[in-house]
Formats: structure tokens, C-alpha cells, sequence
């Protein structure tokens, strides 16, 4: 088995499945409050310091825009926030759809597949729905860096599990 202690891959792929999914509860939960996060983000990138606003006016106008919008939208629709508490929803569903693989990550290494392939799907999502929705350019590389920092993790441990899913299909033939 490459001369790797079993215990200690999956230990290191545990580690890394955590890590996943802590990534996903704070992502869910951050889709609840919308409205708050991105009047801080406004107040962050116009504020004393104005870090952003002086070298970026465009993503400065861009965050008001996005405040606003959310504003304008809580105020007159805010069934439409429903939407984005789903969104919520889903990320946490998800991350305890990986209590499996943090358990067993051997025989629940489907899970972790999945999850790349779903990782892979948001570069198209974000090429195909971003121009539909005014989405500027910088703003959807930003959405797809989500897909691509979420499956090198996931990656990782499906490299350093090989071995062992190799031990284990051998033993499934064997019986």
C-alpha cells in the first residue's frame, strides 16, 4: 500500500473532508443575512480607509449596486429572499450529506465524486448564468474560484485514498 499507514490517509482525508465541509456551513449561513453582508462590504470598500474605492471604483459601484438591489428587493418583494434561504439550505444539506465520507470515506468515495463533478459544474453555471444576469466578468471569476478551491480539497483526498479503495475493491473480488 505505498508504504502508507491506512490510519494515517485516513486521518489526513478526514481532516480535509472537515475542512470541506466547514467551507459549506459558513457559505450557507452566509446566504441568510444578504442584506447586512453586503452593506459591510459597501461600508468596507468605501469607508476611511477606502481601499478598494481608490484603486477600484468599478467593484466599489458594483457592491452598492448589489446593496441596493438587495435593498430595493427585501423592501418590495422579500418572498424573493426565499430564494437565497434555500441556497442556504442546500449548502447545509450537502455538508451533512458528508457525514458519510468523514465516517467511511472508503466506501463513501461516490460522495466525494459527486461533490467534484458538482464543484467542476459551477464554472459552466457562472459562464452560462453571469452574462444572462449582468453579472460582470471579475465578479464571475470570483464565483467559479468557488468550484475550483472546493475540489482541490476534495481532490486530495481522492488522490491519497486510492490506495486503500484499491485494497478494498480487491478484497470485495475476493469474497
Amino acid at each position: 500500500m505505498d508504504d502508507v499507514d491506512p490510519a494515517v490517509i485516513l486521518r489526513r482525508a478526514r481532516r480535509w473532508l472537515r475542512f470541506f465541509v466547514v467551507c459549506l456551513v459558513l457559505s450557507g449561513l452566509t446566504a441568510f443575512p444578504l442584506e447586512t453582508e453586503s452593506r459591510w462590504l459597501v461600508e468596507f470598500a468605501s469607508g476611511p480607509a477606502a481601499p478598494v474605492t481608490d484603486h477600484f471604483p468599478a467593484v466599489t459601484a458594483w457592491f452598492e449596486r448589489v446593496h441596493q438591489g438587495i435593498v430595493e428587493t427585501d423592501e418590495r418583494y422579500p418572498f424573493l429572499a426565499y430564494g437565497t434561504d434555500w441556497l442556504a439550505f442546500a449548502h447545509l444539506v450537502i455538508a451533512a450529506a458528508f457525514w458519510g465520507p468523514i465516517k467511511d470515506p472508503v466506501r463513501n468515495i461516490w460522495v466525494i465524486r459527486w461533490a467534484v463533478i458538482a464543484c467542476g459544474a459551477v464554472i459552466p453555471l457562472a459562464l452560462f448564468c453571469g452574462p444572462l444576469r449582468g453579472i460582470p466578468v471579475l465578479w464571475r471569476f470570483v464565483d467559479m474560484s468557488f468550484g475550483v478551491f472546493g475540489a482541490i480539497p476534495l481532490l486530495m483526498v481522492l488522490r491519497a485514498l486510492r490506495p486503500l479503495e484499491r485494497s478494498f475493491m480487491a478484497r470485495l473480488a475476493e469474497s
